[in-house]
């Protein structure tokens, strides 16, 4: 059975709301950030970088939520949560499911921070247009692939929630709360939100 290491009031929350899309029993590890729980030596042998979440699955183990994502999809293919090898929509879940850590967590830290960046040095370029990208890719829907929801829903959903609706980095915008109010009517989301408020 996997181990999924998470904390409440973290990042862990896309790493709960996949498991619980698969459907599949897992057991919660809790590692509580905020006693410092994951800079014990033990945990650090499971992801040396002391953050949550982080997954164990026999003798794997990984860390980062996208890279979970992508992991536990495909491990259960079952809850179709990637479209499969061959498909052409497998392109554009993997660049959604990476753009979440890659361009919206740091554009959301750029805003939050009002810190300068040159587009041209940023790996996300510049944050204004990561989230008018966003936008254009979520007019359409309902989901970041169109009909079919996948575990890049639940990293950009899970940050959009994050940056927009919880915290209000972000300034929301209708596609963002339509996405967002889809995401929260999933029975997995609610079920991981239940967990995450303890």
């Amino acid at each position: 059975m996997m181990q999924l290491y998470w904390s409440p009031r973290s990042r862990s929350f896309t790493a709960l709301w996949l498991m619980e899309e698969t459907g599949k029993p897992y057991e919660r590890v809790l590692t509580d950030i905020s006693t410092g729980a994951q800079k014990k030596a033990e945990y650090l042998a499971i992801n040396p970088m002391g953050k949550v979440p982080a997954l164990k699955d026999g003798d794997a183990t990984l860390a980062e939520a996208a890279a979970i994502c992508a992991f536990v999809a495909e491990r259960y293919p079952d809850a179709k949560l990637a479209p499969p090898l061959g498909d052409p929509l497998r392109a554009k879940y993997l660049y959604w499911l990476f753009f979440a850590p890659g361009c919206v967590e740091p554009a959301m830290v750029q805003i939050a921070t009002k810190i300068e960046m040159n587009p041209v040095a940023a790996g996300w370029g510049e944050a204004q247009r990561v989230f008018d990208v966003l936008d254009v890719a979520l007019t359409d829907g309902p989901w970041i692939l169109g009909k079919s929801f996948s575990a890049a829903d639940i990293a950009i959903g899970s940050a959009l929630n994050f940056c927009v609706r919880l915290f209000k980095m972000v300034p929301s915008r209708p596609s963002f709360d339509a996405y967002i109010a889809r995401c929260m009517a999933r029975p997995a989301f609610q079920r991981a939100e239940k967990i995450a408020a303890g």
